[in-house]
């Protein structure tokens, strides 16, 4: 569909890599295009000067009439990211919360220097027993775990009782066709698998288990699809 409405750029996938940007053509208006997805499918971002963008927009639209192409908005697109197990930075994080902590090690260079490395090597930082993004499955499908609501390993323990984390996106997939979440749990990663409850003042206790934040295409082959 790109391809038939855009000029100068190689779309293969051989020229055109996951998180690289090509410059071109597209109905006619000069376009920058990066392929990346926030719903873990093959997906191109096309970026255009703001007098174009209606009419980039409509070309588009026109030009995937054929395959069923249809907008989605911004519930749909949270709903897609949680699948995948892609953070909102301010959602699913705090000012807190580092890359480690999300399991993105990979993205802190070990050789170059940046703002905020001082930071990552501090003890407190580096601590095992820190809160870590996983996801969490309610024992009922259907049952949505509130937002924000705290994380425990037995609610019925006399108050205070320890909190665990807390749920930090929840939504219900209409393709896995249950509810899934995200949490900030302390040491959430060697917990996986593990029964937990989660606490709501409105609702109450609601049993779950912590597992893999990627609920959906673990292996990422639809980005390449």
């Amino acid at each position: 569909m790109l391809g038939s409405v855009c000029n100068g750029v190689d779309l293969a996938p051989s020229a055109f890599p996951y998180l690289a940007s090509r410059e071109g053509r597209l109905a006619g208006v000069p376009v920058r295009i990066a392929r990346v997805s926030f719903s873990g499918e093959l997906a191109y971002e096309v970026y255009a000067c703001a007098n174009e963008a209606h009419h980039v927009w409509d070309a588009l639209i026109d030009a995937g009439q054929s395959l069923g192409i249809t907008p989605y908005g911004t519930e749909a697109m949270h709903v897609l990211r949680a699948e995948k197990g892609y953070v909102i930075v301010g959602q699913d994080t705090d000012g807190s919360v580092t890359p480690h902590d999300l399991g993105m090690d990979w993205i802190v260079s070990k050789k170059k220097d940046f703002i905020g490395r001082r930071s990552l090597m501090r003890s407190d930082t580096a601590r095992d027993d820190r809160k870590q993004l996983v996801g969490l499955l309610a024992d009922d499908p259907n049952e949505v775990l509130p937002e924000g609501a705290q994380i425990v390993a037995d609610a019925s323990l006399k108050a205070p009782v320890p909190m665990l984390g807390n749920v930090t996106s929840s939504y219900y997939s209409a393709c896995l066709r249950r509810s899934i979440a995200l949490a900030l749990v302390r040491r959430g990663r060697n917990r996986i698998g593990e029964r937990v409850q989660v606490f709501d003042v409105d609702r109450g206790v609601m049993p779950a288990t912590i597992a893999n934040p990627v609920f959906h295409d673990p292996e990422g082959s639809r980005q390449n699809a």
